[in-house]
């Protein structure tokens, strides 16, 4: 029987994957590896392989020779070594487009949260307090410039529903030329326009060497001093000793992050300091409705694989069919063995 390991995952159920992979004559087993060689000895004669946070290294796939498929349960692929991967004939899939609703809501619902102090607000009523004081000025959407920055399927959807509230959107997008109109009509603008005229300023954007600390202290020195940044990408595209100090500089206004550069965050984090930054734990993906996608296609593009089929999505396609160590496509061969 095929043996197809959730190496770690914080998930509370799996029986989305259990009907997908024994379906298809699999066995899942679910693991919690807590170290590279606990994941090693948990997914050993695994030829396939279901990562939520774990790093996927060289030496992890060297390790598990018999590996055909890693799946990533997520949009992002930079835990995994894709590179090496390739090298080694495994197919890596994700799940790229399984959340723009309940992402591209979150990022709403935390620019709205921040820029009206409501958690502020909560605090105060909480304690007895019923004054905006501290939350004073606060402004109306309507009129106010809502920058996206990553114009991809959640930057759009993000970009419409700012739209809708009564922001002015603008973007930025490596691949779009300035002064096109590139999402429901609002226009393009370059990097450093964004940043000087957004109020709010909404990332979205995979973690690679080029966006890695995207904004760090340059870029917050560039914006508005009324600007807020939401982040619902990837912790990596800030540089988070940047934010702090911007936040004490006041350089900006407010912040809301929904993921991390360490995650969890911990206890005492600086920014924890700061009454106008808004926090989440890296829930943004989460809804009943993407949850249950996210699992069942994660599962599917690894029984597609081993099966010898062309997954719906794979980050390197050029191994399926390809000879090599672990050929992951181009046999006649069905996920039972």
């Amino acid at each position: 029987m095929t043996r197809i390991v959730v190496t770690e995952c914080d998930h509370d159920a799996f029986d989305d994957e259990r009907a997908i992979i024994g379906g298809a004559g699999g066995e899942l087993v679910i693991a919690q590896s807590r170290s590279a060689a606990e994941l090693v000895a948990n997914a050993a004669g695994a030829v396939g392989i279901l990562v939520q946070y774990a790093s996927i290294t060289a030496e992890i796939m060297d390790a598990l020779p018999d590996l055909r498929v890693i799946g990533r349960y997520g949009v992002g692929v930079d835990s995994v070594d894709v590179d090496a991967a390739t090298d080694r004939g495994i197919a890596v899939c994700n799940v790229p487009d399984y959340g723009t609703e309940s992402v591209s809501d979150h990022a709403i619902g935390l620019a709205l949260s921040v820029a009206r102090g409501i958690p502020r607000l909560d605090r105060g009523v909480r304690a007895g307090s019923f004054d905006l004081t501290a939350v004073r000025p606060l402004y109306q959407t309507a009129g106010r410039v809502f920058g996206v920055i990553g114009v991809g399927l959640i930057g759009t959807a993000t970009a419409r529903k700012a739209k809708g509230l009564g922001y002015t959107v603008i973007g930025y997008d490596i691949k779009a030329e300035p002064g096109e109109a590139t999402f429901h009509g609002a226009p393009s603008v370059s990097f450093d326009e964004l940043l000087e005229r957004s109020q709010v300023v909404s990332l979205h954007v995979p973690l690679t060497d080029a966006t890695r600390h995207m904004i760090g202290a340059a870029q917050l020195a560039r914006m508005r001093r009324d600007a807020l940044v939401v982040n619902t990408s990837r912790g990596g595209v800030i540089d988070t000793d940047a934010l702090v100090d911007a936040l004490r500089a006041g350089t900006i206004q407010g912040a809301a992050i929904d993921v991390h550069e360490q995650e969890p965050v911990p206890t005492g984090h600086p920014l924890m300091a700061f009454d106008s930054v808004v926090l989440t734990p890296h829930l943004a993906w989460y809804t009943e409705e993407s949850y249950g996608e996210l699992k069942r296609r994660t599962a599917q593009n690894v029984v597609d694989v081993v099966a010898g089929r062309v997954p719906r999505n794979v980050v390197n396609p050029q191994v399926l069919g390809a000879p090599g160590r672990n050929r992951a496509v181009g046999r006649s061969q069905a996920v039972r063995s």
